[in-house]
């Protein structure tokens, strides 16, 4: 029988999308066990029963007062502790214990923050046709991406991706590789998921690893989630911000900046004192070569940084001071990344989408009708281990 031949360029051509990845929705959650600040030392040195540290106990109060950090939320509870004793101690073997309880909570918690975002976008959870999912908190197979399909009732031929130990920066990472889907998949719905948990790095002091107890100062649990299409159906969803550009560059001279390895005692944290330098060392250029390919001659009308918007992820303060005197940044351009450290700490890669919620909850409220606080273009900023660096350049759409 006689067929009619189809050319390859045109087959590809009708398999993508016509025009940018648009984040659609943005879903957040934490757990139900607040922890201040200003309490979190005592409690700290209580439960490893290190009180007798005093010096230690001293210069941890410290790193918590300079945090910038009112109040984080954790699933650790002082009875979870009491039931894992060697979670508290420094080294001790506790890796099952952990694991026992990430395995479980961190697809729960995940859960939440995705059924937020599937019901602000209003569609049917069917209709979501890729899934991404970042976590550092464990390993397991089949892996949390299997288990999040259970728990919401996503199809069994969801496309899915897992995405373990990428840390602070593979909240970029997701939208990256969601852009990527959704551009090049026509009718797409990518669901990106980030859970994270201190469970897995959680552990007592120790005076010869003051790196390991900045984490302990900074960390804090939460999820995130976002769903990403090309093409919205503008009768049914409602756009928020384009993903217009992303990349990811391996800083140079940065081996060993930011590291953590999964061992008996679980998850260990290193951290390089030169972090913040070298994110402001870097980021100019990575600026500017991520937006000249967008706006190419007029690049020259926004090298005054404070003409986009800013979602950058809150490392700690140190790293936000350091990137604000970079690029002259006014104050109010890192307040909502500082406000999200401030209210819930390091989440590690679900921050920046705590952060865009946030942002465009803020836009509404003061009536600036954008998502990006009244300006059309903006920045998504991840920093991770590698020292690896996430740069997103979104295009914010009128509401």
């Amino acid at each position: 029988m006689a067929t009619k031949s189809v050319a390859v360029e045109e087959m590809c051509k009708a398999q993508k999308a016509g025009g940018p990845a648009t984040i659609l929705a943005i879903g957040t959650a934490v757990p139900s066990n607040c922890y201040y600040q200003s309490e979190y030392p005592d409690f700290y040195f209580r439960v490893t029963k290190s009180d007798h540290l005093t010096d230690l106990k001293s210069k941890f109060k410290r790193m918590c007062d300079r945090s910038s950090i009112k109040k984080r939320y954790m699933h650790l509870t002082e009875e979870i502790l009491k039931e894992n004793p060697n979670m508290c101690s420094f080294a001790a073997p506790s890796i099952d214990g952990r694991q026992d309880i990430v395995v479980k909570e961190i697809p729960k918690l995940a859960k939440e923050a995705a059924s937020k975002a599937i019901k602000e976008w209003g569609q049917p959870e069917s209709n979501i046709t890729h899934l991404v999912f970042c976590t550092t908190s464990g390993v397991d197979m089949p892996g949390c991406d299997y288990q999040l399909t259970r728990l919401l009732g996503l199809r069994p031929s969801i496309k899915r991706l897992m995405m373990y130990q990428q840390g602070c920066h593979a909240g970029g990472t997701g939208l990256r590789l969601a852009k990527d889907l959704a551009e090049n998949n026509k009718g797409a719905r990518v669901l990106v998921v980030c859970s994270e948990m201190t469970v897995i790095n959680f552990r007592g002091p120790s005076e010869a690893h003051m790196d390991s107890l900045v984490g302990q100062s900074l960390f804090g649990d939460g999820a995130s989630a976002v769903i990403v299409g090309s093409d919205p159906d503008l009768s049914t969803e409602h756009p928020l911000y384009q993903i217009m550009s992303a990349s990811q560059i391996i800083v140079a001279d940065s081996e060993g900046v930011i590291d953590g390895h999964l061992r008996q005692e679980g998850l260990t944290f290193h951290l390089r004192k030169d972090v913040p330098s070298l994110v402001s060392d870097n980021i100019e250029n990575t600026l500017v070569e991520a937006f000249t390919p967008i706006l190419m001659d007029s690049i020259d009308s926004i090298i005054d940084w404070n003409s986009i918007f800013w979602i950058a992820h809150p490392g700690g303060p140190a790293i936000l001071n350091q990137v604000q005197a970079k690029v002259g940044l006014k104050e109010e351009k890192l307040r909502v990344s500082r406000h999200i450290l401030s209210e819930y700490g390091n989440m590690s890669s679900a921050c920046v989408f705590f952060i865009m919620d946030e942002m465009r909850k803020r836009s509404v409220e003061e009536g600036k009708g954008t998502t990006g606080e009244g300006l059309e273009w903006g920045v998504l900023f991840g920093f991770g281990p590698g020292f690896t660096v996430e740069t997103i350049v979104l295009h914010s759409v009128p509401i």
